[in-house]
Parts: structure tokens; C-alpha cells; sequence
């Protein structure tokens, strides 16, 4: 299966500015159209599945922004709408509703590194609202992303408990090749979910692709296995500028390999545009 690419990447194509605590969900109240616009691009270069702008909506980051409770539900749910207008124009493919971080909330990178000073417990109850809205949503499954903590991991689990008809998948950030990114090995990490029917695959996401052959090979023989990485650029945070490049070819050439390496879900993350998910298509059709 075909995922999309970086949301925000092509919301930035598109000429939005994200420069804004609440990124690619700021659109959400701004101008939901060209969210639609950038995932109606996903489908028509050939992703199977839409994953939603909710990545940074959070209830507690809107109430954050003065926005009150009831217009962040519904703002979350639009998430999930403006996605499924995106399929329905289509005519094919999936909604996956982002259940992104805790780290994303706090907007200060600690998704790609797990430092939150709150425990287990306290994750639980500051996903629950979200999710709970998620959950009764059209959204085909949850895409729980960039999760960079095997506590979170923990709470995602019970979560999943709680909502026994959700399905999702469950994708960390990773320092290495063998490690999400507060040190717990993925495969331990991954171990969370091993036989849970509700859980449809595990991977990576939103790192480095030089990692993900390692990781791979330490997550086969559990579940199916989900990656879709950055493009290969990092990012300068003194220039504020990303550095390298982000050829589609390269990346179609390494999405092939992945997929003999074992990956059964395969996309794109930050700096990927509709132009690698086409790539992806071709070579993985």
C-alpha cells in the first residue's frame, strides 16, 4: 500500500505559511480548502491513503490559541472531513485521522526525542479527548505518528484497549537503526502491539531513510510493517533552512528496496511532495 507525503511539505507548495505553533492545523481555521487541495495531489499522483491534518490539533493546543472547546472538537473532526471529501472526489483510497505526539503540542522537537517530564498516565489523559473524537469519526483507521516515547507507545496501547473497534497503525521516530528516538529498541517498542488485531502495521516514520533497512529487518516477523521517512534532507535549525536533496528517483529507487527489505505500507514524510509518491507508485505497482 501507498501512503501520501509530507502534508505540510505540499501545503507550503501551495503557497500556505506554517510558520505558527499550530503548523499545517492552523488551515484548519484559516482555510480547510487547500488542505483538500493538497490531499486531492496525494490521490492523484497515486497514495492509497489520505492521512488528515491533525497531526498538531490538539484540544489542548487550540484552547491554547483561545479557541474554545467546542469549535476544537469540531476543528479536529474537519480534519478528518476535508480528507474524506479528498478520497471521495477520488473515488478510492483510505482516511488515516493523525494521532500525532505529545511532543507536537509542546512544538519544541521533543517528538524526535521523548523528553516530556510527564509520565504514562498523564499521556493517557491528555490523547483521550482527541482521540475519543477520532474514534468516532468516518476516519478509516488512526495514524499514531512520530511517536518518539515508549511511555506514549504505553498509553496508545491502552487507548487502543479502550476503543475496541479502532484500528490503527502505530509508527515512531527513530534516532538509529535499531531505536526509537528515547532509546527504547524498536523492537521492543513494537512488541506493544505484536497480535493485536486492532493494529494493522508498525514502523517508522519521519526519519532519517539510511535507518529504515535496519529497521525493517528488526521489526519483521511481527506485524506488517509500516515506513514512510523524511526525504533525506535534514533540517539547519541555526539557518532555519533545510540542507541536501530530495530526489524522487532516489527515493523510489530506496522505496523499492524497502519493500524487498519486508514493507507492506510505504510513504512519504517531511520534505516528500505528490512528485515521490508518484515515483513510489511506479515502481511499487
Amino acid at each position: 500500500m501507498v501512503l501520501d507525503g509530507g502534508l505540510a511539505t505540499q501545503l507550503e507548495r501551495l503557497g500556505a505559511d506554517l510558520g505558527d505553533a499550530l503548523w499545517s492545523a492552523r488551515l484548519l481555521l484559516d482555510d480547510a480548502a487547500l488542505i483538500r487541495q493538497a490531499h486531492a495531489a496525494y490521490f492523484a499522483a497515486g497514495a492509497d491513503v489520505a492521512t488528515t491534518a491533525g497531526y498538531q490539533a490538539s484540544i489542548a493546543g487550540f484552547l491554547r490559541r483561545g479557541i474554545d472547546r467546542e469549535q476544537a472538537e469540531s476543528l479536529i473532526r474537519l480534519s478528518v472531513e476535508v480528507a474524506a471529501q479528498a478520497r471521495d472526489e477520488a473515488g478510492r483510497g483510505l482516511v488515516a485521522a493523525s494521532v500525532g505526539p505529545y511532543g507536537a503540542y509542546l512544538a519544541n522537537g521533543a517528538e524526535y526525542t521523548g523528553d516530556y517530564g510527564i509520565d504514562e498516565d498523564a499521556l493517557l489523559a491528555w490523547h483521550r479527548p482527541r482521540w475519543e473524537i477520532l474514534a468516532s469519526s468516518e476516519a478509516d483507521l488512526l495514524a499514531c505518528e512520530t511517536i518518539p516515547s515508549f511511555a506514549e507507545a504505553r498509553a496508545l496501547a491502552r487507548l487502543l484497549a479502550e476503543t475496541p473497534s479502532v484500528k490503527a497503525w502505530v509508527s515512531f521516530s527513530c534516532r538509529d537503526a535499531a531505536h526509537i528516538s528515547d532509546g527504547t529498541p524498536i523492537a521492543e517498542a513494537a512488541a506493544l502491539f505484536t497480535g493485536n488485531p486492532q493494529v494493522v502495521a508498525v514502523g517508522a516514520n519521519c526519519t532519517a531513510p539510511r535507518h529504515i533497512p535496519g529497521l525493517i529487518a528488526a521489526l519483521r516477523g511481527g506485524l506488517p510493517v509500516v515506513v514512510y521517512p523524511n526525504s533525506g534532507e535534514t533540517w539547519d535549525a541555526a539557518a532555519r533552512r533545510w540542507r541536501g536533496t530530495a530526489d524522487p528517483i532516489e527515493y523510489g529507487q530506496a522505496a523499492e528496496e524497502w519493500q524487498a527489505a519486508g514493507a507492506a505500507l510505504i510513504g512519504g514524510c517531511c520534505r516528500t511532495t505528490p512528485d515521490h509518491i508518484r515515483e513510489l507508485r511506479a515502481r511499487l505497482a
